[in-house]
């Protein structure tokens, strides 16, 4: 661990940070935190298991610079977690383009990682048809980005190299799986897909422990762990946009991530167009915590050509 990283909050501090009372999807309480007066907005789209206090490491900076606007998908963090309730992508798509519609942005940066990677995707893939539909007559896009930065995630369904947990969440057996999961599993698995160097501390892993237990929310992984099915089923919509589009994309990865690290960076070289792509040397597959001050670099550098 980097010893000179520092939490902007504690998870506690964190939760009253934000609001969980002000925004609703499908009737469940969606929390979010926004934060800065910047006039520039920047979505920030967490990864699975963990929630927006992903980004803690990177706030003081980040907040300097943009409006920050970065919520708990529901299932996640300190949202609702109902038991009895269809997870995808495309549900978590709508929900981040409500809350936007709720806050009144219409045009902003985003930053994501894993799961918002496949998130981002969509939103990019829906910018696209609604550009495409005002060439042709219609409206204009009611949400527009000026540039999308992804750090580690599955952008290619070919290349995510699941691991065996999430393979047993997505089987016939995910469902008991949840009943038998505890800390010190959680902490095991979690832990191999650091870098070698920068393995999250005790107090790292009791923290995204401690948020992800709010609501008791391994008790519907097996639910959540169905964006797999999603990357799947939805590969060409999601690949085709990256290929694509005219919004600027930086990907930013820790090519030591067994997940979605150096080969996936290969598979985007050979896929997207003149491919703008950061290698953070020996970091894994949580780079905003193994190196904030590396993905700062690279995000605000991208970003600031684009403001």
């Amino acid at each position: 661990m980097n010893s000179a990283k520092t939490a902007a909050f504690t998870p506690e501090e964190w939760f009253d940070h934000g609001l969980r009372d002000d925004f609703t999807h499908r009737g469940y309480p969606v929390f979010y935190v926004q934060d800065g007066d910047a006039k520039t907005p920047l979505l920030l789209i967490h990864g699975f298991p963990t929630s927006s206090y992903d980004w803690v490491y990177m706030w003081p900076q980040l907040r300097e610079r943009y409006r920050l606007i970065a919520p708990d998908m529901i299932g996640f963090g300190y949202s609702d977690k109902p038991t009895r309730y269809d997870y995808s992508i495309m549900d978590q798509a709508d929900l981040h383009e409500a809350l936007l519609e709720r806050l009144g942005i219409s045009e902003m940066h985003l930053l994501a990682h894993d799961y918002g990677d496949t998130v981002a995707q969509e939103l990019l893939a829906r910018y696209e048809e609604r550009a495409a539909a005002h060439a042709a007559g219609g409206a204009p896009p009611a949400i527009r980005y000026k540039s999308i930065t992804l750090l580690n995630g599955g952008l290619f369904p070919e290349t995510h190299r699941a691991r065996f947990i999430q393979k047993l969440l997505i089987s016939p057996l995910g469902s008991l799986i949840t009943k038998v999961m505890g800390e010190s599993t959680f902490r095991k698995k979690f832990s191999e897909v650091f870098g070698p160097d920068t393995k999250p501390s005790d107090r790292e892993l009791k923290d995204f422990w401690r948020i992800i237990q709010y609501q008791q929310g391994t008790r519907i992984y097996h639910k959540l762990i169905r964006y797999m099915a999603d990357r799947r089923k939805h590969r060409e919509r999601w690949v085709s946009c990256l290929q694509n589009t005219k919004i600027p994309i930086r990907l930013i990865n820790g090519p030591a991530d067994p997940v979605s690290g150096l080969h996936m960076t290969e598979r985007y070289r050979e896929l997207v167009p003149n491919p703008d792509i950061v290698l953070l040397d020996r970091i894994g597959h949580y780079p905003q915590t193994e190196d904030p001050a590396g993905v700062l670099r690279g995000f605000l550098e991208f970003a600031s050509r684009h403001d």
